[in-house]
């Protein structure tokens, strides 16, 4: 193959080689994609439907949610589809697409983490003008731009790594589109410029994780202040599903795309992989709901509706 164009399609990391392992891992992930579907999907009728959690917190967290069913769907479906045809193809536009969709989602949902982190900031901090501040143009605002950064981040590193000539194969070593595996494939120095681009996001990924670091500093300093026990409890219990969140998802992901290549290996690459891009949209649900009463309470009356309507 002597450059892209020549290329029809991409060979994915198969999860198993025996037919039973791979119906096994169609299985398994089929089952995580149902239970994020199902989770996410509840969160999002519930915030939708009562008017409780008609807030800002509760605003970001169905845009959340929204995101982490696109960020789970833009992988799972197709590597589930190659596990039950025994096959480990991609197409040359479905990698493409694949890889926008995915780096959409990713740099979205980065964003508006960083966004619900200034939300709690100025609810914990700064309470007199929260409603000031956190005002429903103003959160749209900050929905809209969340959603257009991942847009713009997934344009730009999908048209630069899809515009070089790949001459190494066709092998990916991952279970779907991952950049840092397609830029192995590459077999000019035009690379690097992406190599630069997967730096300086990773940086502005890192500002962000230091904007959030210094606002629950902050928060927890002021928690600390608050005089009834409740009061702490209350505000631990919107702060600290968040921040288990924020640390799994940018951690995995920091340490997938800036890891020396000393490390890298397909087992560990593939560890990785999944801790990033599967289990955070499955498990988040769970641990927004696990210690936040009201919405709890909401998903109870989802979940009575849902049973006694049918």
């Amino acid at each position: 193959m002597s450059n892209s164009s020549s290329l029809n399609e991409f060979l994915l990391l198969p999860f198993a080689d025996t037919r039973e392992l791979q119906l096994l891992h169609f299985l398994l992930f089929l089952g995580i994609y149902l239970a994020a579907l199902m989770g996410n999907g509840l969160i999002i009728t519930a915030v939708a439907c009562d008017h409780h959690l008609h807030t800002p917190m509760y605003f970001f967290l169905l845009n959340l949610s929204l995101l982490d069913l696109g960020f789970i769907s833009s992988t799972v479906p197709k590597s589930m589809a190659n596990s039950l045809r025994d096959t480990r193809t991609i197409s040359y536009s479905g990698c493409a697409a694949q890889v926008f969709l995915f780096l959409f989602f990713l740099g979205g949902e980065l964003c508006l983490l960083t966004v619900m982190a200034y939300d709690r900031y100025v609810a914990i901090c700064r309470p007199l003008h929260y409603g000031t501040i956190m005002g429903s143009r103003a959160c749209v605002k900050m929905a809209a731009a969340a959603w257009a950064s991942g847009f713009l981040n997934a344009l730009i590193h999908t048209a630069h790594t899809f515009s070089m000539p790949l001459c190494k194969g066709n092998v990916v070593d991952q279970f779907f589109c991952e950049i840092p595996q397609i830029l192995k494939l590459s077999c000019s120095d035009s690379y690097l410029r992406e190599v630069g681009l997967i730096v300086v996001g990773a940086c502005l990924d890192f500002g962000c994780f230091v904007f959030i670091v210094l606002s629950y500093v902050q928060i927890f300093s002021a928690v600390l202040r608050i005089p009834s026990e409740q009061g702490r409890h209350k505000a631990f219990s919107m702060c600290l599903p968040h921040l288990a969140v924020v640390s799994l998802f940018i951690s995995t992901v920091l340490f997938a795309y800036l890891k020396p290549p000393s490390l890298s290996s397909p087992a560990l690459d593939l560890v990785v992989a999944v801790l990033y891009s599967v289990v955070p949209p499955t498990v988040n649900p769970l641990i927004y709901s696990m210690r936040n009463k009201e919405l709890k309470d909401a998903l109870r009356k989802v979940i009575s509706w849902t049973f006694f309507s049918s």
